[in-house]
């Protein structure tokens, strides 16, 4: 029997005419394989010839198997040439669907910005520091200590009742006031005795104390919610102790102040009698706009006063010798005046349609 009849119907350039037709008719990957198997698979098409190889002379197997050979590597080839076509096609397809057109301006991100209270807050430090005050910065949960007592607050105060403060129950006992009565601080006056205790006994034996010059801004929290107030707020401290400080002082420093904060100074400045535990004499200022929607109306913007002498001596300073002024105002009343905002819960609703006009 002649190498022909074993072969039978599978002629090899048939089938390799078939295995290109399949193969260039595929549409995708998968369809391309499945192809693949039906020619050079186990079973596939080149299958029956390959077994019959076996049963050939010598002679006949070399010829056979040449045209084997080159039948395999012909319909590889042509396997191959689709799969480089179909990865083309889909390279270019998503191309297509990904192209970008060069010629429209880009998409930026979207820019944030500080959020009004940080602009006064940073805007204070800058005016104050300018003129030789210490930034200082201390704990939002504070001791009755530091909070009341050593700020000549009363036993009986109000302001220690549960109405109106935070008190804490500190759990760990490695932590600083762990025993004692804890609150989150009422107002940022505790960072006065902080600050002041700690720089007298950093010059303690010296012949006498620097002056003290500091602000603190942080934030506050009493039990107070309602349209006009919030549980937690924002203050600023500043504090100026020495040997010639003068309520004069406090008045020219905090004008001054204001001057540069609203960038303006058609503003009237008064200190009208009050009273503060912490301080004496004590005022609050008031502040009247010369323009503007608010021209001739006076608003409270702070309360102040010369140290209290008994809080000089919760310092460790001698108050016969040392003396000075403390004022405390609240960074949301200076923003809302600066920038025009009348209702407070603005600040911390998160609206963005607000927050983007300080972007």
């Amino acid at each position: 029997m002649g190498m022909q009849d074993r072969v039978g119907m599978k002629d090899l350039d048939a089938i390799v005419g078939r295995a290109a037709a399949e193969f260039a008719a595929a549409a995708d990957p998968a369809a391309l394989e499945n192809a693949k198997a039906r020619f050079l698979g186990k079973s596939g098409a080149l299958s029956a010839f390959r077994a019959s190889l076996g049963s050939l002379s010598i002679e006949e197997k070399k010829s056979a198997g040449k045209s084997y050979n080159s039948a395999v590597e012909k319909i590889e080839a042509a396997l191959e040439a689709r799969r480089a076509e179909l990865a083309l096609a889909k390279m270019d397809a998503r191309l297509a669907e990904e192209a970008l057109d060069v010629t429209l301006p880009g998409r930026g991100r979207g820019r944030g910005g500080l959020h009004p209270i940080s602009r006064s807050w940073r805007r204070i430090e800058e005016i104050f520091a300018s003129i030789g005050f210490e930034i200082a910065d201390g704990p939002e949960i504070e001791t009755d200590w530091y909070n009341f007592t050593a700020l000549n607050n009363p036993e009986n105060h109000p302001a220690r009742s549960m109405q109106d403060t935070f008190y804490v129950d500190l759990k760990d006992e490695s932590r600083e006031g762990a025993g004692l009565p804890l609150l989150l601080r009422t107002h940022t006056s505790p960072m006065q005795v902080r600050y002041a205790r700690a720089w007298v006994e950093r010059f303690r034996g010296a012949p006498k104390v620097p002056p003290i010059k500091v602000i603190a801004t942080g934030r506050t929290y009493r039990v107070d919610s309602d349209a006009t107030h919030s549980p937690m707020f924002h203050q600023v401290e500043g504090l100026w102790i020495g040997e010639d400080v003068s309520f004069a002082d406090l008045k020219g420093v905090y004008t001054d102040f204001l001057q540069r904060f609203f960038e303006s100074e058609e503003l009237e400045v008064r200190f009208r009698p009050s009273y503060f535990p912490f301080t004496e004499p004590s005022a609050e200022i008031d502040l009247q706009f010369g323009s503007g929607p608010l021209k001739g109306h006076w608003l409270e913007l702070s309360g102040a006063g010369q140290v209290h002498p008994q809080v000089v001596r919760n310092f460790g300073l001698d108050p016969e010798r040392y003396m000075g002024f403390a004022f405390g105002s609240g960074l949301e009343r200076l923003t809302m005046l600066r920038y025009g905002i009348d209702d407070l819960r603005l600040f911390f609703d998160g609206d963005l349609r607000f927050l983007r006009q300080f972007s």
